[in-house]
């Protein structure tokens, strides 16, 4: 474990600085020599815990089952991770006594970002197979939701990265990672990058917000649009994917889009968001679908395409990030007969068609009945919107078919 030299130790005591006295998080001070150090510090868990009126039954419980969940490496840190970002988001069930009901205990107050207690540790030994000591570790409510790793502006920003990475591994400190959110590495020249604990080093991201805006240093510029209470809350409440094996965070321009189409929706509008090829469509229809299906207890999905591979790729995404649950329902349509029962029923809730299915030939017949609130996302059908096709998915998903849900 190599100590901060005297420029890394400059930069780091202005980011623990920066955290203090900007974004208002509570230090909890330099960690090197601390004994016990954990990714769940029981001591400010439990205090926020009963700071939420509940009880020392439940407090207890509810630690003890979250402690279970991130020690159980019987899979793979993905499945730990996800496991446990299960609990922090939805809350733990726990059952004080014996044929009472479970109650849900909260960890983490989604809802009012500046309800919850915000940390930060530095230089934080955790002894796992071998003794290792991330720079800095950001707590929320005694839990470690992100790691930043720092280096002085002559070391290239990827060695934050690959230490990151290298940390993660079992035969280091993997089990400290259970509990992680995003991963982040930073110089003063370079900026800083954030990750997951599935990004390789070129998958590291670039945050980019007010570039105009030049009066201070990218690194601290960037912490403070990312850490900020109600940014970093939004971030891992609306914005981490499980996909496939795959853990993974919005880029930027995902972010915004997915803002911009909140508004929009609010306001009962539809819109156009551009793309360039790879450029996330998929994963920003998963992240806009979890919203309206969370946001909107009447709402479904269509997915629309006008290509067969772009309709199995979609479908597949849906159901691998699980946006409809543990539904063994399919939400590809494989006919236009499937598609007028889907309409008709109340799941699921998110359908994957192609534009085809809505086949003009009927135009002037009565459409059929549709339950739930639909929102459509068209995908790549340019070529084909202008037509009948266009007129009859509009005539058929019109609020005059709509029944009650």
């Amino acid at each position: 474990m190599s100590k901060p030299t005297d420029i890394e130790r400059v930069s780091q005591n202005r980011v623990v600085k920066l955290f203090k006295e900007e974004l208002n998080y509570t230090y909890l001070g330099d960690w090197e020599e601390r004994e016990g150090n954990s990714n769940i510090e029981e001591e400010y868990l439990s205090k926020y815990l009963t700071r939420k009126d509940y009880s020392d039954a439940h407090i207890s419980k509810a630690i003890f089952e979250l402690q279970q969940v991130a020690t159980n490496f019987s899979d793979s840190l993905y499945t730990t991770n996800k496991n446990v970002y299960s609990k922090l988001r939805n809350g733990v069930n726990v059952q004080v006594s014996a044929g009472e009901n479970y109650d849900t205990v909260k960890l983490i107050n989604w809802q009012d970002p500046l309800d919850n207690d915000f940390y930060i540790a530095e230089e934080v030994t955790y002894k796992g197979n071998k003794t290792k000591r991330p720079d800095i570790v950001l707590y929320i409510n005694g839990i470690a939701i992100a790691v930043l790793e720092l280096k002085r502006g002559i070391v290239d920003i990827g060695e934050g990265i690959r230490q990151n990475i290298t940390n993660m591994q079992d035969r280091f400190i993997q089990p400290f990672f259970a509990t992680n959110q995003i991963l982040f590495s930073g110089n003063d020249s370079e900026g800083l990058r954030y990750g997951t604990i599935s990004s390789p080093e070129k998958f590291y991201l670039s945050w980019k917000e007010d570039i105009e805006d030049d009066s201070r240093l990218l690194l601290d510029k960037y912490l403070i649009k990312m850490c900020s209470k109600e940014r970093i809350i939004e971030l891992l409440y609306d914005f981490i994917v499980f996909d496939a094996g795959i853990k993974k965070l919005p880029r930027v321009h995902q972010y915004f889009a997915i803002k911009e189409s909140q508004n929009y929706v609010k306001r009962y509008e539809g819109g156009i968001i551009w793309h360039t090829q790879g450029s996330g469509k998929s994963i920003l229809m998963v992240l806009l679908a979890k919203w309206l299906l969370e946001h909107d207890p009447s709402a479904r999905i269509l997915i629309v395409t006008d290509r067969d591979e772009l309709d199995i790729q979609i479908s597949d995404v849906i159901r691998d990030t699980g946006v409809i649950g543990d539904s063994a329902e399919k939400p590809r349509i494989t006919s236009r007969a499937d598609l007028v029962e889907k309409l008709g029923a109340t799941s699921p809730r998110v359908i994957c068609a192609l534009l085809h299915k809505f086949d003009p030939s009927d135009l002037k017949g009565e459409p059929p009945l549709v339950k739930g609130n639909f929102y459509v996302f068209v995908d790549e059908c340019h070529r084909t919107q202008g037509g009948d096709m266009n007129r009859q998915m509009k005539k058929w998903l019109n609020k005059k078919n709509k029944v009650p849900y």
